[in-house]
Formats: structure tokens, sequence, C-alpha cells
């Protein structure tokens, strides 16, 4: 990979110790070993300088606080580990060739990640992309992705996100995308922003960190459109949607339970697009997918067959047979109210008796409440048999879905409830932000009735 010699020159620290080559950058002390460099970053709740002594002594390296001592070591010494982080990180993927793509939205970020990946590797090969792993979309996972980089790949798709300005600006920065995608600005992290043009503004920071030649993606049907044409200003835009006015679009759609099909037209021409992947918003991610791909001049043909090959991001619209005869939908992973509107969307395509099991939304901030009840109203005016809620503040989507609203203060009353109610062959969404851990709903839902055991 490099040495740590050259790894403190990126991070610009002073090496201290033994130089050697380093095969790999962790932060994790139990991951550490031989020919590691072990990063010690200062948390909330830890400081992992505490495990320094303990990664050398398995023979890692370490990146370390300027004060830190111990004696026979090979430490990079710098003034703030996160930021030499990053500085190693950025430094380390712009000596190399691959393509960088960076994507961020409210909604959809990581699912046009996972589709623009299986575009590229249907491509170039499945050794020639790299891309982001799960989560790791923030200051330490983005540094992490691009540290993973080697000369073999041709691509690399990096998801990124934020709930506060500044944040896309920083890891921008050190991506130094080629081609940048905002899929859309929504209601998401409102008791930081308090409106959609504010969270379109920060998201807009990622086309601070383009090449001078670098690419735009936008949503053409994002409210926020001429924002974003605004802070692109400058470089190559390729607008995505569902009207006639975006260069990338989708005619002839059609939608069922378990897939999507669309005709995508564009200036090289059109084609039939088979999605493995339901809902109008899923239609409009594999348009975002497709224009980056066609920013990165892909065949329409290999566009095609990569979205074909979608496997679908956990706990994102994923449907699965549980054995006591009930569809799941496992959209576990997060939330806002306008993904919750588009999961609804999907359930009213699948048989009834249809069921949302609803988790509560955060950073709301005071709308909050008003929010959770629009979603509840939306179930309502679409039908849905029974909205479950769970957690403090979706109670208001049960109050306001009238008497197919019912609200539990505990996971185990809702247990209690979907074991004694919930009849055969229903069809259920399950979803909710993140630090509610709605998949517990989703593991429960997949096992065997308790007597059954």
């Amino acid at each position: 990979m490099m040495t740590l010699l050259q790894a403190a020159e990126l991070a610009r620290g002073a090496l201290s110790g033994p130089d050697g080559d380093i095969l790999r950058v962790v932060t994790d002390s139990r991951e550490a070993g031989t020919g590691d460099l072990f990063v010690a970053l200062k948390g909330e709740r830890f400081d992992a300088h505490d495990f320094v002594a303990e990664v050398t002594a398995k023979g890692a390296a370490a990146l370390v606080r300027a004060d830190f001592e111990l004696p026979g070591a090979s430490l990079i010494r710098v003034d703030d580990t996160r930021l030499a982080l990053g500085r190693l990180a950025s430094g380390w993927a712009q000596r190399l060739p691959a393509l960088r793509i960076g994507v961020t939205g409210s909604n959809g970020k990581t699912t046009v990640k996972e589709m623009l990946a299986a575009i590229l590797r249907q491509y170039a090969g499945a050794d020639a992309v790299l891309a982001t792993a799960g989560n790791f979309n923030n200051d330490i996972g983005l540094p992490l992705t691009l540290l993973r980089l080697t000369p073999a790949h041709r691509y690399a798709v990096l998801e990124m996100g934020m709930n506060h300005h500044g944040e896309l600006s920083y890891l921008t920065g050190l991506a130094r995308p080629r081609i940048a995608l905002v899929n859309n600005a929504m209601r998401a992290h409102f008791g930081y922003f308090g409106s959609t043009e504010e969270v379109a503004r920060a998201k807009a920071e990622i086309f601070e960190g383009l090449d001078a030649d670098g690419v735009a993606v936008l949503n053409a049907d994002d409210a926020n459109l001429a924002l974003f044409r605004r802070a692109a200003d400058g470089h190559r835009q390729i607008a995505f949607g569902l009207g006639a006015a975006a260069e990338v679009r989708a005619a002839d759609i059609e939608l069922d339970a378990l897939s999507s099909r669309f005709t995508l037209r564009c200036a090289n021409g059109e084609q039939r697009i088979e999605l493995p992947a339901p809902g109008e918003h899923n239609v409009r991610n594999a348009l975002a997918a497709a224009s980056l791909a066609l920013a990165a001049d892909v065949p329409l043909a290999d566009i095609a067959a990569g979205l074909a090959a979608f496997g679908g991001a956990k706990g994102r619209l994923q449907l699965k047979q549980s054995p006591r005869g009930l569809s799941v939908i496992d959209d576990s992973y997060n939330a806002n109210p306008d993904s919750m509107k588009a999961g609804i969307d999907v359930l009213t395509r699948l048989p009834a008796p249809r069921c949302f099991v609803m988790g509560d939304i955060g950073e709301l901030g005071d709308s909050a409440d008003a929010l959770h009840a629009e979603v509840g109203e939306y179930a309502r005016a679409c039908g849905i048999d029974l909205l479950l809620t769970l957690g403090e503040v979706s109670r208001h989507a049960a109050a306001a879905c009238g008497a197919r609203g019912k609200h539990f203060d505990s996971i185990d009353e809702l247990y209690e409830f979907l074991d004694r109610q919930l009849p055969s062959g229903a069809s259920v969404l399950v979803k909710g932000s993140r630090f509610m851990r709605m998949e517990r709903v989703v593991e429960h839902l997949m096992q065997q009735f308790r007597e059954e055991q």
C-alpha cells in the first residue's frame, strides 16, 4: 500500500520509530495486527490512544496525537487524528486511477450507490469497482473507504451522508469526485435544518469538490433544482426525472409489487429497463444511477444489464416471505416522512389485508408531531388496513389514522399483538428511523409463531 514515511507525509505528521510497509489502515483496535496502521481516534465516550500499546504489541504501527509517547513503537504524530485520517485517505485516493463518483441525497442514496455499483460491475468486472460498504458514509467511513482503493480499481462509488452544514463540504473535499449526484432534498434532519431548502443547500455542498471537468447529476423533479444548478454552475450538468424536461427520463412505466419496468430515454437513445425493485421512487433511483453511468460513458446495454442484476440494499424495501404466511416488506434501515410515504405506496400494491408497522422518525425538531400525523393520514387515505406504531412520537401517526391505528409503548406488546391478531396472508411494511431498530420486528415476523417453536 505505502510506507509509514509516505503515510506521515500525506497525513502531515512526523514518524518516530522504524519505517515499514502498511498493508491496511484500521480504526478498530480488535482488528489491528502486523502491517496495519491503527488510527487512534478520540470519541465522546472513548479515546483509542488507550489501546495503542496493545496494538503495537501485536505488530501494528499507530497514528496518534502529537503529545503521545510510547518508546520503541512506530508512531505517526499529528495535530488531530481524525483530520489526519482524512488527509491520508484523500492523498492516497488522488494517487490512484479510479474514477471517483460521489452520491448523496435525503432518500435513496444507498440504493443508487448499489444500483450504480451493479452497473459498473456489469461493465468493467467486479474487481474493478469499489463501493462504500454499509453506511461508511461519514467523516470516518469515507476515508476508510478511500483507503481500500487499489491500482486495480477503475471506479469508486462513494456514498456521502450528512446532518449539518459543512459536513459534505468536508467529505467532497476529501473525495474530489469527477461525477457527483444529489438524488433529492427531502424532509430529513428537520431538527437541524428546519426546511427542505436548507437541506438542499447542505446537500449541494457535494459539488464543491468536483474537478474542473466534473459532472453534476441533478434531479429535474426536485423543488430545489434551481438551487442545485447554481451550486453546480460551471460544470457539465445532467438532469434526470419523470418529466419531459429531464435529459434522462423514464417512459412507459409499469409497476407491480416486486418490480418495475420502464423505457430509459436519453441523448444516447433508449433502452427498456427491467428493474427487480418496486415503486416509482425506485424508478427515479434507477434514473439517477443510469445518469451517473452515462456520465462515466457506460453504454445503455450495460446499464440495462446492471440494473437487471441489482440485488437490493439491506433493509430497504426487501420483500420477504415469512413462515407465518406473511409478505413482509423490510424497509427498516431508516426513515423520513417522504420515504415513509414511498413505502406505503409499495405496500398498496401487495394483497390485503395490509399492515404498516411504523417506528418513530428522528431529527424532525418542532415539526415531529405534525409530520408523524401526516404519515398516519397518508396511510389512512391509501386504505392501509392497520397502522401499528412503536415509540414516542409515532403515536400521532396512529391517532391520525383513526380506528385503523394502534400505538404500542413497548416492543413486547407489539409482538403479542402481531402474534395474536395478524392473519396469515397479510402484507406487512416495517419501517422506522435507525435508532428504533425496527429490524427486530422483521426478525420476529420471520420466525414461526411462538407456540410452534
